[in-house]
């Protein structure tokens, strides 16, 4: 191969987008690294199996590498971990994505699991909002509130800088909702973070911010 063709080649396969977030309160220790780029390698260990069952789904079909270990304090509650997780996966995207030059930056899914639907979109905006509605009936989910589940997809919207809107539109099964929520928003991840044609090369599509104002924020 010549040093042209090696060029080429190494203009076409960008560095993959990733990034390293550590936290340690009085809470939790968390210590987490994400490649969005990746392949759907997932290691997620909580202390709560529901939600790194969730975290697991949302990394693996958005198609990211994903390591997230966390010790929280549970002998209070779920609270404090799911938050706080959810909260560092969003810096870490945010940080990944940089500011977002290249991106489709929209992205939508419908996900169905089973009787359950759900629906999600996303903007990866740079202004943070969420409208979470999974409407789960059971109080817990194995050792996670229901309302965690909602809590940690706002949370995850908010430390991401997007905006994102979920909604369950059938089912019965509070896991399947759940499920199929967070899925929901892994495929509307990988659409909106998905380099647009040419952004992996040198044109143009690499270096412009989708916004008509020049910048997401």
């Amino acid at each position: 191969m010549s040093a042209r063709d090696s060029e080429r080649r190494s203009e076409r396969r960008p560095e993959p987008r990733r990034a390293r977030v550590v936290r340690r309160t009085k809470e939790t220790a968390i210590e987490l690294e994400l490649v969005v780029d990746g392949s759907g390698r997932v290691e997620v260990s909580t202390g709560i199996g529901m939600l790194d069952h969730l975290l697991t789904a949302l990394a693996f079909h958005a198609g990211w590498d994903l390591e997230l270990r966390c010790a929280g304090d549970l002998e209070i509650d779920d609270h404090h971990t799911a938050e706080d997780c959810a909260l560092c996966l969003g810096q870490a995207l945010k940080e990944a994505l940089g500011d977002r030059a290249g991106i489709e930056r929209f992205g939508d899914a419908l996900v169905p699991l089973d009787e359950a639907l759900s629906r999600c979109a996303v903007d990866l905006s740079g202004r943070p909002f969420a409208r979470v509605e999974l409407g789960l009936a059971r109080p817990m989910l194995g050792a996670l509130a229901c309302e965690n589940a909602t809590h940690a997809l706002a949370s995850f919207a908010t430390a991401a800088a997007m905006t994102l809107h979920v909604e369950l539109l059938t089912g019965f099964n509070d896991h399947h909702r759940a499920e199929a929520a967070f899925k929901s928003v892994a495929v509307a991840l990988r659409r909106a973070t998905a380099r647009r044609p040419h952004a992996s090369t040198t044109n143009d599509d690499a270096t412009t911010v989708p916004s008509t104002k020049g910048v997401l924020s």
